[in-house]
């Protein structure tokens, strides 16, 4: 079996559908329902009803739901609304980070099973592949099987979420021939399988953005537009410091704030490479758009212009804030 194969729920029910008579009163209820919705319109400019930017306890379910929900795929208000929640999402990318080498420094390699005997991409050719449609590693996958030379009806994709650390453990089990795996889940995955034949490939792809975000309603508006500005200064300026102090930051950040072990925080480090603040992002974009064009087509969406996504109004502010930052030899 080829193609995209879904995981399906242990019980299936079957449900017929006949037809359905049209109600008597159906135009009534249309009309009545158009007057409500005109006037709800009419509301939401003139008073803001419905506006969660108003009801602090709504912003914050939203928040909430928006950040747990941010490493699964997109998310879209298409309630019957008038589409707040969805301007109030509506957000610009203001800064971009990359690698210095991102080839010899990727984010993710290709982890594989025990057995599988895939040494190079072209042997992904019939293989079981992990695929999360709407991550990143999902968009990867597509993009190798694009350098392979195969297509999607070349392999078997079997649609899992890369959440922590289901690829590791569904290629250790042979659920998977080969999955994209990222971090310390390379060198767990490795220790744990190595013994046993797993191994992982470099994909040869970059893989290395890095985006900083912020609502279109802040960047619109002159204050809090300065406010972002002086935040990407910060947090350009943060990586530089990240990168010329290892020890503080595995000591630091990957011991005492996210319970790894030393050994772990250094291969980490030691895979990050150096960060990259281009001011100019027109390669960026170009990158994006391959992104957005390979996706519209493999997907079955509709392709839009990636230029969108990128307020260039900040296109130099990283950039310039870490350019006397490094230190000198």
């Amino acid at each position: 079996m080829t193609g995209l194969r879904r995981r399906r729920p242990p019980y299936c029910w079957l449900m017929r559908t006949r037809r359905t008579d049209r109600p008597a009163d159906l135009d009534v209820v249309r009309e009545s329902y158009d007057r409500v919705a005109d006037n709800y319109a009419r509301m939401v400019v003139t008073t803001g009803v419905g506006d969660i930017r108003s009801h602090p306890w709504l912003k914050a379910s939203i928040d909430a739901f928006a950040d747990t929900v941010s490493e699964l795929g997109p998310v879209l208000d298409v309630g019957c609304g008038p589409g707040t929640v969805t301007a109030y999402l509506d957000t610009k990318l203001v800064a971009a980070k990359f690698r210095k080498d991102p080839i010899a420094y990727p984010i993710y390699e290709l982890g594989i099973a025990p057995g599988a005997h895939i040494k190079t991409l072209a042997d992904l050719r019939g293989k079981k592949i992990a695929y999360s449609p709407g991550q990143a590693q999902g968009a990867l996958v597509l993009r190798i099987l694009k350098k392979a030379g195969l297509t999607q009806q070349d392999v078997d994709l079997v649609e899992l979420a890369s959440t922590g650390d289901v690829y590791p453990t569904a290629l250790g089990n042979r659920q998977v021939d080969a999955a994209p795996i990222a971090d310390v889940n390379i060198k767990r995955y490795l220790t744990k399988y190595g013994r046993d034949g797993g191994t992982t490939i470099k994909h040869g792809l970059r893989d290395d953005p890095g985006h900083l975000w912020a609502l279109t309603d802040s960047v619109s508006n002159a204050q809090k537009s300065a406010a972002v500005r002086e935040l990407i200064k910060f947090w350009a300026r943060a990586q530089i410091w990240i990168d010329e102090h290892p020890k503080q930051w595995i000591e630091g950040y990957y011991v005492k704030d996210q319970g790894l072990s030393r050994e772990d925080g250094e291969y980490l480090v030691e895979r990050s490479g150096h960060p990259d603040f281009p001011a100019d992002w027109t390669a960026a974009i170009a990158r994006q758009q391959q992104t957005v064009d390979l996706l519209a087509k493999e997907q079955k969406h509709k392709a839009f212009d990636a230029g969108i996504l990128f307020d260039r109004r900040y296109e130099r502010v990283a950039a310039d804030a870490v350019a006397g930052e490094r230190k000198t030899s």
